[in-house]
């Protein structure tokens, strides 16, 4: 059953932690730059950036984070990212 778990989750594209994240698109960073694929080479650069600082800036947060965490992280005054009390 577990494993049935694990084959769902990696096909949905979900992590369990940004570490875990970070490791798969260094692998597939290195796989890019064997085939020359440029633009994915270019993508993938600017999200490990972006994992890597969001991971120094929440070193307690060990979740794999969610585009708008990432882009609200590095934009706090973004008017996306704002957060308003009842």
């Amino acid at each position: 059953m577990e494993s049935r778990f694990k084959l769902a989750e990696a096909k949905a594209g979900t992590m369990k932690s940004i570490d875990e994240h970070i490791q798969k698109d260094q692998s597939e960073l290195e796989a890019a730059k064997a085939t020359g694929d440029q633009a994915k080479q270019r993508h993938l650069t600017e999200e490990l950036k972006s994992l890597e600082e969001y991971k120094e800036h929440n070193p307690e947060d060990k979740h794999d984070p969610t585009s708008l965490e990432l882009y609200c992280d590095a934009n706090p005054d973004a008017e996306e990212c704002r957060v308003y009390d009842d």
